[in-house]
């Protein structure tokens, strides 16, 4: 065998899907040519609340290439109202239907569809659908809805409920240190760039394609068959490539279902696309508060932690998110307390926005955290390793592996942490306040049950194959590194298929869990392949493999199988397959969290950790905030390619940004609406606005966490990074902030 290095796991290669994406060969749900496609427009509602009375279609009905005008009085029969349909993310409550009825549920709800030969007919048709509503009142103000705040009688599935130790209450009463304050985060909105939009294809014979944006193409499948009475194998959903997501794709969405209604109604195929002021009624991080109460003794030894979060959700589902656990979790503390209530607004409800819980939870604590190390005169992060745990706090159990020790060291060595002033206000370059922050991060390491195949060609080009999603972090890539390492070929010789629900069984992709998943799938399939190529070599002249006992046994590289010490008994894959005379091999298998030793596995916490520096300059006179530096070390077991790993932690501290900085959604309580619903007033970071970002990934072996090692890498990014910007902030001005974004206004007014 020759000496080319392998590319396999750790491989920092390319996007294998970059050419087609800058080039635009690359199609999106709204980009698929479908020819005599109708075009449909919703019309959305003016009031947050109340019902319809009247609509006046006539108008648009007379505009040439309108052929219908879909509404509660004219839709079809749909199959879910006449039976239960579970949701998959378990959300308690009643999903939304769109043209259910005549009730109004939020401001910019669908009421209407316009379908018409051209979306510029069926958007100035809709323009002239006129509603008659009768207004209820209504609220979307987060302080007016804590009057009703609660705690849900069942729970999403998702959720893990606080374990509470000790005596809290008693253990802070008698605590030598006290911070107690209440910290809060806005209302924030998903905004991918690509649009929430399904195209579906009607094939003539009952059966449809759906070309949708989705994390899920299996789930959407499952979603239209039992809304609309498919067949579920009638139903084909594609989602090859998504622009974005964040969580906004994890359950289907309206688009899908009034496409689908459309097409089944018309017998045509049908296009809907939301717009961007759209987009924002709909799926939003919930807003929270949360107090948060802790006691120490002088010497930084946390004593009692007291945890007391309320979030938003939509008056008709209880949406819960895991945000009070995060600190009880981390930090060793004998005694801790959390609880967690939502609080009804008559808005969407709200849903997962990337690392969904910790991104709030633990960005809010993190910043209490850290008012408790200057109320005790302790370095953050000294104070942080003083109430170090080495397991998982809150459950007592053991963590596969908490290399988080040496991300701070790591971490604060590549920063220059040592160099810190500790007095707020001590560090100045011209105008400019500098403050320097630290914030840990912590996000969940999951493993979810996911298929996979592998095709081998004679020509020796390998296909694998798997339903999962790729909403832009790189699962293209990791299928094909994961082959590339088992079967010992080059990434040119690979392709990778993926979000269609015709390929083998995989979740929606969220929570981090894709790449370990599918490529502990692909992994099993590939090597489902090798076992029957070493078979097959058998065949072989001189039977150059014939000493080895099994598949461990033997080398793949460079297009070749070698005996493993001795690589002058090697055969390549090629001429395997032509003595075999095989076309081609082809194996499906199944990474499953019952495998192996995974059952003993689940005795123990799966978790990534980081820890978070930043720097921070501040106008005196001003207010005005600049990130200069960060600095995210990272400890998340196996990279699998630390290019694209690396892509995710930056764009992760760039949405750390925005939490901190600039994100808001700002609403109108007398009009029920949100008012920034729009690129130009709602801000996200710019590139004038990012600067210097350092990604270190920490050394953490783990062969117990997935087959992979791999630990995710989507959510980690985000999670803390908020919290040591505005830590930062209070370094550099010896203000405390602690409602999220800090805007200048926060930072000028003499009573926040």
């Amino acid at each position: 065998m020759n000496a080319t290095a392998k590319v396999g796991i750790g491989t920092p290669l390319p996007r294998v899907d970059g050419i087609e994406k800058v080039t635009g060969a690359a199609k999106y749900a709204a980009e698929y040519a479908v020819p005599s496609m109708l075009y449909g427009v919703a019309v959305s509602s003016r009031i947050a609340k109340g019902r319809i009375v009247s609509i006046e279609d006539a108008a648009a009905r007379t505009v040439p290439g309108v052929v219908e005008v879909m509404t509660h009085e004219n839709r079809p029969r749909q199959a879910w109202l006449d039976r239960s349909w579970k949701d998959e993310l378990g959300i308690p409550g009643d999903p939304f239907r769109a043209l259910h009825g005549e009730e109004i549920q939020f401001a910019g709800q669908p009421v209407a569809l316009v379908l018409a030969e051209t979306f510029e007919a069926a958007r100035f048709a809709a323009s002239l659908v006129e509603v008659t509503y009768e207004a209820e009142p209504h609220n979307i103000d987060f302080d007016a809805s804590l009057t009703e705040k609660f705690e849900p009688k069942k729970k999403r599935s998702s959720f893990h409920p606080p374990k509470n130790r000790g005596d809290a209450e008693a253990a802070f009463a008698s605590a030598s240190l006290k911070v107690e304050a209440d910290y809060h985060l806005a209302t924030e909105h998903h905004n991918p760039m690509e649009m929430h939009a399904t195209t579906v294809e009607w094939h003539g014979d009952g059966k449809i394609t759906v070309y949708d944006k989705t994390q899920g193409s299996q789930n959407v499948q499952g979603y239209v068959a039992s809304a609309f009475g498919f067949s579920k194998k009638d139903v084909r959903v594609v989602n090859a490539y998504v622009g974005g997501a964040f969580g906004s794709g994890l359950r289907p969405q309206w688009q899908v279902q009034l496409a689908a209604m459309a097409a089944k109604h018309m017998e045509r195929s049908v296009r809907v696309v939301m717009t961007r002021q759209q987009m924002f009624y709909h799926v939003h991080r919930p807003e929270c508060t949360y107090t948060i109460k802790l006691g120490a003794e002088p010497t930084g030894k946390l004593t009692a932690m007291i945890n007391d979060a309320t979030t938003s959700t939509s008056r008709f589902e209880d949406n819960m998110e895991d945000i009070v656990v995060w600190g009880m979790m981390n930090y060793d503390c004998p005694n801790a307390s959390g609880e967690h209530t939502i609080a009804p607004r008559d808005t969407y409800t709200s849903s997962d926005m990337r690392a969904p819980g910790a991104a709030t939870g633990m960005t809010l604590f993190e910043i209490a955290i850290d008012e408790m190390a200057y109320k005790a005169g302790i370095d953050p992060l000294e104070f942080r390793l003083i109430n170090y745990s080495e397991t998982d706090a809150m459950n007592g159990t053991p963590f596969t592996s908490k290399a988080l020790r040496e991300a701070y060291a790591e971490g604060a060595a590549r920063f220059g942490w040592e160099k810190r002033k500790p007095e707020p206000r001590s560090m100045k370059e011209g105008r400019e306040l500098v403050g320097w922050g630290v914030a840990t991060g912590m996000w969940d390491a999951q493993f979810a049950k996911t298929s996979a195949s592998a095709k081998l060609n004679a020509n020796g080009h390998l296909e694998v194959a798997c339903a999962t999603s790729d909403i832009g972090t790189g699962t293209y890539t990791v299928m094909t590194l994961v082959a590339a390492d088992t079967l010992g070929l080059s990434p040119d010789q690979i392709t990778a298929r993926l979000g269609d629900s015709d390929l083998p069984t995989s979740p929606v992709e969220g929570g981090s869990w894709a790449a370990a998943s599918s490529g502990a799938a692909v992994q099993l399939a590939c090597q489902a392949v090798a076992k029957k190529l070493l078979k097959a070599a058998e065949k072989v002249e001189g039977r150059p493999l014939a000493d080895a006992a099994s598949i461990e046994d033997i080398l793949f590289a460079d297009g070749r199988m070698a005996l493993k010490g001795d690589s002058t008994r090697s055969v390549a894959i090629t001429d395997v397959m032509r003595v075999a005379d095989l076309a081609s091999i082809e194996e499906e298998e199944t990474a499953s969290p019952d495998l192996g030793d995974y059952v003993s596995m689940m005795r123990k916490s799966r978790n990534t950790h980081s820890a978070i520096f930043a720097e921070v300059r501040v106008d005196e006179e001003l207010g005005q905030v600049r990130v200069t530096r960060v600095v995210n070390a990272v400890a998340a077991g196996r990279i699998i390619n630390p290019k694209t790993a690396r892509s995710q932690i930056l764009g992760g501290v760039v949405m750390g940004i925005g939490m901190a900085l600039h994100e808001e959604t700002m609403g109108d309580p007398k009009l029920g609406r949100w008012m920034n619903h729009n690129y130009a007033e709602y801000h996200v970071p710019a590139h004038a606005d990012v600067e210097d970002i350092e990604v270190i990934f920490v050394d953490e072996p783990d062969p117990e966490v997935t087959p992979l090692g791999v630990k995710g890498l989507g959510e980690i990014g985000i999670v803390g990074a908020a919290a040591a910007i505005a830590n930062a902030i209070y370094h550099a001005t010896g203000k405390r902030v602690r409602s999220l974004p800090i805007t200048i206004d926060k930072l000028l007014d003499e009573e926040s």
